[in-house]
């Protein structure tokens, strides 16, 4: 994969993930997020549910907008990656909040509606990638783009050996046909701990693999991560109801189609630590 290849992919990945994503929001979809977002700086009631949604909705569009933009210089890339900073801090910045965390179970860091709002931490990295890759080291863009993928594996793939968690995917689980064999073989909790214990698992080889420079590891690794979020976005298909003529996706929908944001962080650790060495390794060769 070349690095206009990789540029093309990560800038395709950001702006139909956040175009359908405004675009749901601009439907009026979810309403409560936006309200408990809102409501964090105390916004919430000076501003109706319809024009949350049409103010979220735009933002969302105009940065899906503004990134193909920039990668046609069209827009300064300080402004968009400006910009993106602020539309992710927006969210990010609500995990402050005690409502985030389950407080039944001891709050932080058992995670409630935050786990849908930590994804926001994959989004400024790959701008860093598209509009600041002179200014920072291949070592320093691997692990900027690499850290939120181990973040939320991690994070979220330890919340799957926890009773309640281990429920609450049971209707995303069953449904699917890649996954509902789990189902024959587990219990609800069993099945939730090896989808966990992947999780964690590759989370951390991918880590190793990248320290140690060890290309089969990370290519095996790295897959084994890819999976995880490729295989949510099936969930779209699988699980009934996801799609809504009147929204697009529902609240489920908004969850999964943020894991494109992970399949993009993995783009851009595949590029510099196989497809980037391998091009310096033949430039090496042909030098030679």
């Amino acid at each position: 994969m070349t690095l206009q290849q990789t540029e093309n992919l990560v800038t395709a990945l950001i702006a139909f993930s956040f175009s359908v994503l405004g675009l749901t929001f601009l439907l009026g979809a979810n309403p409560n997020a936006l309200i408990t977002t809102f409501n964090f700086y105390s916004l919430g009631a000076m501003v109706s549910e319809s024009a949350l949604g049409a103010i979220t909705g735009i933002t969302l569009l105009l940065l899906a907008l503004m990134t193909f933009a920039a990668r046609f210089k069209l827009v300064s890339p300080k402004t968009v990656t400006l910009f993106a900073a602020l539309v992710t801090a927006i969210p990010l910045l609500t995990l402050l909040s005690s409502g985030r965390w389950m407080a039944d179970l001891g709050g932080f860091p058992i995670i409630g509606s935050g786990q849908g709002i930590i994804k926001y931490f994959a989004v400024l990295p790959l701008f860093l990638f598209l509009f600041y890759r002179d200014k920072l080291s291949h070592k320093q863009l691997t692990y900027l783009n690499f850290a939120p993928v181990a973040m939320v594996l991690l994070w979220i793939g330890s919340m799957k050996f926890f009773e309640f968690e281990a429920n609450a995917i049971v209707g995303l689980v069953e449904t699917s046909p890649f996954m509902s064999w789990l189902y024959d073989v587990f219990s609800v909790q069993g099945a939730s701990n090896v989808i966990g214990g992947f999780d964690v698992f590759f989370a951390l080889v991918l880590g190793v693999g990248i320290y140690t420079k060890n290309k089969p590891m990370i290519i095996t690794s790295g897959i084994a991560c890819l999976s995880v979020f490729l295989m949510t976005q099936t969930f779209l298909f699988s699980v009934p109801d996801t799609f809504n003529s009147a929204t697009i996706v529902n609240r489920l929908g908004q969850f999964v189609i943020k894991d494109l944001w992970f399949v993009a962080n993995l783009v851009v650790v595949a590029y510099f630590t196989i497809f980037n060495s391998v091009s310096d390794q033949n430039r090496k060769t042909q030098l030679d």
